[in-house]
């Protein structure tokens, strides 16, 4: 499309805005086909339309979405309830390209009751209507499980798949089978359970599967209290245990006071990318959660967290066909229902279902991702990748990532070590160690400044290394185990000395020395991260193992001078002799005492044979010095 025509389609578009009513309604946009790309909703349509095409729209997504739009309709309603009904039902029928997207991770399984003469009750992944009436889904099989065992100890319903009719059971086609024999079955196949008594137990059962088993504990109380007064003590038994068994049933299931009724609970979490959302869903009847669920929401236009709620909420109270009066949810929504009234609860029992809420949602968002990187590794170490360019603002994707730290003791032994990660992984084929050669005593900086100078200066004098075959390239991002000061000392070597363009992180510590921020920048900020995140665990790691490189790599030099020894010193004595005597005497003094003695030199040649033993001998009687080892 030409520049000209662009605006030709612009000025068309803003002239259809114009002359749209300030009224609640549902907008849709078009593409060059014809297609429905885009269903919107809005308490006034001109003003809600005209922000796409009258302002500078800051997000990516959203202009792509505008330089699409070849048409736009609107459809007026009454009110903003009706506004959200209309787009929730246009999104289901056309599913434009650029509306949230619902993404089922797997097919949850619901239970059904069959509409036959006598209907069944059983769990099932497949959803027919026309076969009966289905309750669920259920994200918990637990949960799911332990209603499927309570109705089948309570009202025994057929597990069989015969025909039953009211012809073929006078006929008697059937006899009874295990399950009646048993007793988890009473044979309705046979008319030993008449229609009607069957039909009472499955119409209980459904009260269960709606959540009603606190109403249906006291009805069965009640009934039991009945038939005891009347000295039907038989009934009575029967009715105590279907008692019992309902509420030990509740007892497990209960979770919030019973004295909330019929009531939604919303949350909503986000992935670390902000590209995911997860929604959870919970239903409150008679004190009981019967129904909970989380959903994953693909945003498309980089939805707002309230944008995204509420359309969840028209999706999903319509699909589970939900009354409910009151709706919980995590913050304030600029939208009024008419079924239902909006409430943020502060504290109480309705702030902790909230709080309940929010624990399945972080739960389910860490199985997805656990489950997605168990699958495919290196998929989590590009969503990292991506998601550190994404906050450091980087022009490519830190591939190779290199770590500096230094190691000393008031200045001895002065080391620095080198990590390198490709794809957020350690390539410990990479690592190197440095000896400090120019530093005297304790400066981190100035060790800093000559390590980082010998690691990059060759590629200053036009080395261009491309990582291959061992070859060392220059790192996508430099990460300095500390805070501003050496952040500036490597800035000052990599690009003003050398006139290399990397760039250059830190992590800071605490006063209790643990990792607790990531700069960049110049001058360096603070990156916002939280400390829970994947990724600012894995950069602590890196952290912790360019310590730990470092750290070891100086102990080993240190140790190196401690256990240098006087024997090293003797010509004609290697390595390997010396400790073999060390071995047998401990020490350079005991050696020394043994060698001074013409009673126990037979002690050093038997160690080391005749020859070696004689230079020992002869060194230290002759030219030793009385030093300790």
């Amino acid at each position: 499309m030409t520049k000209q025509d662009n605006e030709q389609r612009l000025e068309r578009l803003k002239s259809i805005v114009l002359s749209m009513p300030e009224k609640p309604g549902s907008y849709q946009y078009y593409d060059a086909d014809g297609t429905i790309i885009y269903v919107g909703k809005a308490k006034n349509l001109k003003r809600r339309v005209s922000s796409y095409f009258h302002r500078e729209v800051d997000r990516f997504k959203t202009k792509v979405l505008v330089s699409k739009i070849c048409d736009i309709t609107y459809t007026v309603v009454n009110t903003e309830e009706d506004a959200l009904l209309l787009e929730n039902a246009l999104i289901k029928k056309y599913n434009p390209r650029y509306n949230v997207l619902l993404k089922d991770g797997k097919t949850y399984p619901s239970i059904c009751i069959t509409g036959e003469y006598f209907p069944r009750i059983f769990k099932t992944r497949n959803i027919n209507k026309k076969y009966g009436q289905y309750y669920g889904p259920y994200s918990n099989l637990g949960a799911m499980y332990a209603v499927l065992d309570l109705i089948r100890k309570l009202y025994k319903p057929r597990t069989c798949r015969l025909p039953l009719t009211a012809e073929n059971i006078r006929e008697g086609r059937y006899k009874p089978c295990l399950e009646y024999h048993i007793k988890n079955c009473d044979a309705p196949c046979t008319g030993c359970q008449s229609w009607e008594d069957y039909q009472q137990n499955i119409a209980m059962a459904r009260e269960i599967l709606k959540g009603n088993t606190r109403l249906l504990s006291r009805t069965v109380y009640d009934k039991m209290m009945e038939a005891a007064d009347n000295l039907r003590f038989e009934e009575a038994e029967k009715l105590k245990r279907q008692y019992l068994l309902i509420e030990q049933f509740c007892a497990k299931s209960e979770v919030v006071s019973h004295t909330i009724n019929d009531v939604d609970v919303f949350c909503i979490d986000d992935d670390d990318a902000k590209s995911n959302a997860f929604i959870n869903y919970m239903h409150v009847t008679n004190g009981t959660i019967n129904q909970s669920f989380t959903y994953e929401y693909k945003r498309k236009l980089d939805e707002t967290d309230a944008e995204l709620l509420l359309s969840a909420i028209i999706e999903i109270r319509g699909r589970f066909k939900s009354k409910a009066k009151e709706t919980i949810v995590p913050f304030e929504i600029d939208w009024e229902m008419a079924d239902t009234t909006f409430f943020v609860p502060q504290r109480g029992d309705k702030y902790h279902l909230l709080e309940l809420s929010q624990m399945n949602c972080r739960q389910y968002r860490f199985d997805r991702l656990k489950q997605a990187d168990k699958l495919n590794p290196e998929q989590k170490h590009t969503r990292l990748m991506k998601e550190l360019q994404e906050k450091l603002k980087l022009n490519k994707l830190p591939y190779t990532i290199e770590l500096f730290d230094n190691s000393n003791i008031s200045g001895t032994d002065a080391v620095a070590g080198c990590v390198v990660y490709k794809g957020m992984k350690p390539s410990k084929k990479d690592y190197r160690r440095y000896n400090i050669k120019t530093v005297t005593g304790p400066d981190d900086y100035a060790s800093m400044k000559e390590v980082v100078g010998r690691r990059y200066r060759r590629f200053a004098a036009g080395y261009e290394g491309d990582g291959k075959d061992g070859e060392q390239a220059l790192p996508d991002l430099i990460i300095t185990d500390g805070g501003i000061g050496q952040m500036n000392i490597v800035r000052e070597v990599v690009e003003d000395e050398l006139g290399l363009q990397i760039p250059i992180a830190g992590l800071a510590k605490d006063d209790r020395h643990r990792t607790n921020e990531l700069l960049f920048g110049f001058p360096p900020q603070t990156v916002q991260l939280k400390a829970e995140s994947e990724l600012f665990r894995l950069l602590t790691q890196m952290q912790d193992e360019v310590h730990r490189y470092a750290i070891t790599f100086h102990r080993e030099k240190r140790s190196k001078h401690a256990l240098h020894s006087e024997l090293n010193d003797i010509k004609g004595i290697g390595p390997k002799a010396a400790e073999t005597l060390l071995k047998a005497f401990k020490s350079v003094k005991r050696i020394r005492e043994a060698a001074l003695s013409p009673d126990r030199r037979h002690e050093i040649t038997e160690a080391l044979g005749n020859a070696k033993g004689r230079i020992i001998i002869d060194y230290f009687t002759e030219g030793g010095t009385e030093e300790n080892g």
